[in-house]
């Protein structure tokens, strides 16, 4: 059955600012488990997405250059 997971930005511990950085991917792209998706930075350190489940982007919420905070959707997954 399929499912749309809310891909959110982690908790990545003690940062004011974090920053999508960069897509490595687009929507109705094909993706798999533990694949990197994005590359979030913040002041201290830079900390890639990664994919929970195997699916498809079907939006992606936050475009690269974007200040997020934990918590916020970055993109959706359909899984299969």
């Amino acid at each position: 059955m399929a499912q749309e997971i809310p891909l959110m930005v982690p908790d990545i511990g003690d940062a004011e600012k974090i920053e999508v950085v960069a897509w490595n991917i687009e929507v109705g792209a094909a993706v798999s488990e533990n694949q990197e998706l994005c590359e979030l930075v913040t002041d201290k350190a830079a900390f890639p997405l990664e994919c929970p489940a195997s699916g498809t982007i079907t939006s992606i919420e936050k475009q690269a250059g974007e200040s997020v905070k934990v918590g916020d959707t970055l993109a959706i997954l359909q899984t299969d």
